[in-house]
C-alpha cells in the first residue's frame, strides 16, 4: 500500500509524523516532548521521519496549553531603524531566559492601541513597549493588569518599569565633541513630541550652557522621519551653523541628503551628529557620527526586567534604569573652517520648546 504524504501546503502534523514512522500520535508527541517512554530506535525513527517530512513544532500551541505562555508582547515602530536593533536584542535575551517573543507593529495605518490589543489576544504574560507614545495613565493602566517595560522613554508612574538611556547625557557628549573639534555655533535639529525629545533638548542647552555658549543656541523643528531632516536642513542652510546635533539618525539621513544635493559639504562646511547608532549610521556611505544607544544592554535589562516581576522578585522595586550612552565618531565630523568658524550665525525661526 502507497504511503500517504501530508497535503502540500498543509502544516506537517503529529499524525503525519506517526503515519510516516509506523507509530502511533501519543507516541511521535513523547519523542517531541522528549519525554520518557519511547526507546532510543524508536526515537530515532520518529525524528528521522519528521526531518523528512519538515516537521516543526508549534511552539504557540504548546504554550497554550500550559498554564503559562512564556510569552512577551513586544510593540514596536516599523519606521524607526533603531528598533529593529533592539528587536534583535530582545530575542536574543529572551531565548536565553527560556521566554518566547509575540511581536506587533506600530504602522502608519495601525497605532500602539491596535498593536497592544493583539497582544493581549495573543495572552502574553509581559508587554514591552519599545518608545511608546501612549499616555502615561493608559501605561498605567496596562501595568495594572500585567508587567509593563517602557523603552526608551521616562514615565512618571510607579506602576511602569523603564529601560532607557541617558538622553540628556548623549547630548552633552554630542556637544563636547564638536566643541573640543573647535566648533562654537552648533544647532539642534529638534524631536518635537517624540519620546526622548525633551530630554535630548535639555541636554543641548546644558551642554551649551556649560562651554559658555547659551546665546548660540540654535534650537530647529525636526521630527523622527527623512523628510523632518530635509525640512530642518533648508533651515540649517539659511542659518549656517558649522555644526548640528540630530534628534535621532533617520532624520540626520534627511539632513544629511539635503546638505549635500544642496552643494554643503558634509563635515567641511557643517559637521552633523546623529543619535541611536542604528544600522543606518554604520551604513558605509552614511559614515554618521552619532550618539550609540547600548542595544545590548538595554533589551537584556528589559527582558530581566518583565521575568523578574512575572516571578514576583521583590528585589526588582527600581522602577527606572537609566543607561549611559557612548559617542560613534566617524565620518561627518570635523573641525570648522576657519572662514566659517569667524563668520557670524544667521538667526532663523527656532523651536517653541
Amino acid at each position: 500500500m502507497t504511503e500517504e504524504l501530508p497535503v502540500r501546503g498543509r502544516r506537517t502534523t503529529l499524525a503525519d509524523v506517526a503515519a510516516r514512522a509506523g507509530v502511533s500520535v501519543p507516541l511521535v508527541s513523547i519523542v517531541m516532548r522528549d519525554a520518557p517512554g519511547a526507546s532510543a530506535a524508536t526515537r530515532e525513527r520518529v525524528r528521522k521521519a519528521a526531518e523528512e517530512l519538515g516537521y516543526r513544532p508549534d511552539s504557540r500551541a504548546r504554550m497554550l496549553r500550559r498554564s503559562r505562555t512564556r510569552l512577551i508582547g513586544v510593540v514596536f515602530g516599523v519606521q524607526h531603524p533603531f528598533h529593529g536593533d533592539l528587536v534583535s536584542g530582545l530575542y536574543t535575551a529572551a531565548d536565553a531566559a527560556d521566554y518566547e517573543l509575540a511581536l506587533s507593529a506600530v504602522t502608519p495605518g495601525r497605532d500602539e492601541r491596535r498593536a497592544v490589543a493583539s497582544l493581549l489576544q495573543d495572552r502574553c504574560e509581559a508587554l514591552i513597549l519599545l518608545g511608546p507614545a501612549l499616555p502615561t495613565s493608559e501605561l498605567a493602566d496596562l501595568a495594572a493588569r500585567m508587567p509593563v517595560i517602557v523603552v526608551a522613554r521616562p514615565v512618571r508612574n510607579r506602576a511602569v518599569d523603564v529601560v532607557r538611556t541617558d538622553d540628556a547625557a548623549g547630548l552633552h557628549l554630542a556637544v563636547d565633541h564638536l566643541v573640543d573639534l573647535g566648533h562654537t555655533r552648533i544647532a539642534h535639529v529638534d524631536g518635537g513630541r517624540a519620546p526622548g525629545a525633551a530630554e535630548r533638548r535639555r541636554g543641548y542647552r546644558e551642554a551649551l550652557d556649560h562651554h559658555g555658549l547659551a546665546d548660540q543656541a540654535l534650537i530647529v523643528p525636526g521630527g523622527l522621519t527623512e523628510d523632518d531632516g530635509a525640512a530642518a536642513a533648508r533651515e540649517l542652510i539659511a542659518a549656517r551653523p558649522t555644526a548640528v546635533t540630530v534628534f535621532n539618525d533617520r532624520c540626520a539621513t534627511g539632513v544629511l541628503d539635503v546638505l549635500r544635493r544642496e552643494g554643503v559639504a558634509v563635515p567641511g562646511d557643517m559637521s552633523v551628529v546623529g543619535f541611536d547608532d542604528s544600522s543606518l549610521a554604520r551604513l558605509s556611505h552614511v559614515a554618521l557620527t552619532t550618539v550609540a544607544q547600548d542595544a545590548g544592554r538595554i533589551t537584556a535589562l528589559a527582558v530581566a526586567r518583565a521575568v523578574a516581576r512575572l516571578d514576583g522578585d521583590a528585589a526588582a522595586d527600581e522602577r527606572e534604569q537609566v543607561i549611559p550612552p557612548h559617542l560613534v565618531v566617524r565620518s561627518t565630523t570635523a573641525a570648522p573652517r576657519a572662514d566659517l568658524a569667524a563668520a557670524p550665525a544667521r538667526r532663523v525661526r527656532t523651536s517653541s520648546a
